[in-house]
């Protein structure tokens, strides 16, 4: 009883160490660890943070400024002190600045620092300064805040042309290990005939049934088939590599290198799309694809400084008001209680000639964009039209593939049963042999172009796209 519980632990322990059978890798797992924990992806995504930043840096232009000042004069006949503190905030409003705050002053002034002296309680302040023509309906600080915006939503097409690419890239390289893992069996089921029939060869060669010079010349082929098999795996492993730099551990995000044994028995079957669908998922794609609404967006943020830049077309009309009173006793004769002053300036920059040309420029970069846009809705559907015929073309490819393969083995079981009859040599034998392999390494291309094809059309379509990169398009 005791030998039979040690051997059930003995064999739960083995099956924990080596589990009987590893859990294919499908594609999904792969493009879902690449959504999670691949570099490149999760440092696209950072551009969104960056540009959030940049907008919360271009609010600051109305932040609210707090400052203070004093004004000793020791050595001086006006031996005096003045000071004060002050409170100014930009409105977005008609480019006004408004501040408050509040004077002191002691001891022995000229009469002409009016600004310096107050009365014996001090003085409160309130004042504005208002742009009547330039910078009235826009201005730097606004246009600083717009283009930010703009820069922010420019984050997403950036993310998702980035998103698109990395899955394109991690599907084609899963497709690669896979079919490098199906001609390295090929590979090794085309050694194993020949070190199958090796044996059979050598008891013949003991009987006197055949020549030597046929097992040499077997033996030959099992080496040359040797270095064929060496040459598959190297290919494997290479293509086992550069799936790990999508495939990642889900908690640590480090690089797993998948394991043979994880290879699916077959390649994943493609959903066609007939000339229908293709229709449909160009009016998808229009929407979809980043450079579409990236576009749009430069054309927006060249609209901000067009407009910022008539608005410097404009002269510079700008008052200022300003409330004094008087706080406390001892208030010098020529200072009233409530004062209010006020000032106008006027100024124009002869020719203009800077913001003319930014407005040229604007205007031609405009023009641009919108050149730019009609060509890239006609490549977004050249794309989908040029992915969805190389799609066609490879299905057809396979097909024939499929019925080179069946030929080449209906062919090479022919030939065996002749030799084995005595009817045909190794080398007839040996060439049908090699046409079937040929085949299979012909259909697994045909498989993984077909596949290739596929990722290149989804990507085209921009089947990928998450809906929270996708934003509006006009």
């Amino acid at each position: 009883m005791r030998s039979h519980f040690r051997s059930a632990i003995t064999l739960l322990l083995f099956t924990a160490a080596f589990p009987l059978s590893a859990k294919p890798l499908l594609l999904d797992e792969v493009l879902g660890t690449v959504r999670q924990n691949y570099p490149p992806l999760l440092a696209a995504w950072l551009q969104q943070d960056i540009a959030n930043g940049r907008v919360r840096q271009a609010q600051g232009a109305f932040d609210a400024i707090a400052s203070s000042n004093l004004r000793m004069n020791p050595l001086n006949y006006y031996d005096g002190v003045s000071g004060g503190f002050f409170l100014e905030k930009p409105l977005e409003a008609g480019g006004i600045d408004i501040y408050s705050g509040y004077r002191l002053s002691s001891g022995f002034l000229a009469d002409y620092d009016r600004k310096d002296r107050t009365a014996d309680g001090g003085e409160a302040v309130l004042g504005l300064r208002m742009p009547l023509l330039r910078n009235r309906e826009f201005d730097s600080r606004r246009a600083g805040i717009g283009r930010a915006a703009v820069e922010r939503e420019l984050a997403d097409p950036f993310v998702l042309r980035q998103y698109l690419t990395f899955h394109r890239s991690a599907r084609i390289s899963y497709f690669s290990w896979l079919a490098a893992g199906k001609r390295l069996a090929v590979a090794e089921n085309l050694l194993d005939i020949a070190l199958k029939r090796d044996g059979a060869l050598k008891e013949q060669v003991k009987l006197g049934a055949i020549a030597r010079i046929t097992q040499v010349d077997n033996q030959r082929l099992v080496v040359s088939r040797e270095i064929g098999v060496l040459n598959a795996r190297r290919s494997f492993e290479a293509t086992s590599i550069e799936l790990s730099l999508f495939h990642r551990d889900s908690k640590s995000g480090d690089p797993i290198t998948p394991e043979r044994a994880r290879l699916p028995d077959e390649f994943p079957t493609p959903v066609m799309p007939d000339s229908v669908q293709l229709i449909n998922d160009r009016g998808i794609a229009a929407f979809r694809r980043p450079e579409n609404r990236e576009i749009d967006l430069l054309i927006t943020r060249g609209g901000i400084d067009r407009r910022l830049a008539r608005n410097n077309l404009k002269p510079n009309l700008d008052l200022a008001l300003e409330f004094n009173q008087a706080l406390g006793n001892g208030r010098p004769s020529d200072i009233d209680p409530t004062e209010i002053s006020g000032l106008l300036r006027f100024s124009v920059p002869i020719g203009n000639n800077e913001a003319k040309g930014r407005l040229s420029a604007i205007d031609a970069e405009l023009k641009r964009l919108d050149e730019q846009k009609k060509f890239t809705r006609d490549r977004i559907l050249a794309d989908a039209n040029d992915a969805f015929s190389a799609l066609q073309a490879t299905d057809e490819a396979l097909q024939r593939a499929a019925t080179n393969v069946a030929l080449a083995v209906e062919l090479e079981n022919a030939e065996n049963d002749r030799f084995l009859q005595g009817a045909s040599d190794l080398l007839a034998l040996q060439i049908r042999e090699q046409a079937t392999f040929d085949a299979k390494v012909l259909e697994i291309d045909a498989k993984l172009a077909r596949l290739r094809a596929m990722a290149d059309y989804q990507a085209a379509i921009a089947s990928d796209a998450p809906s929270d990169l996708l934003g509006k398009t006009k």
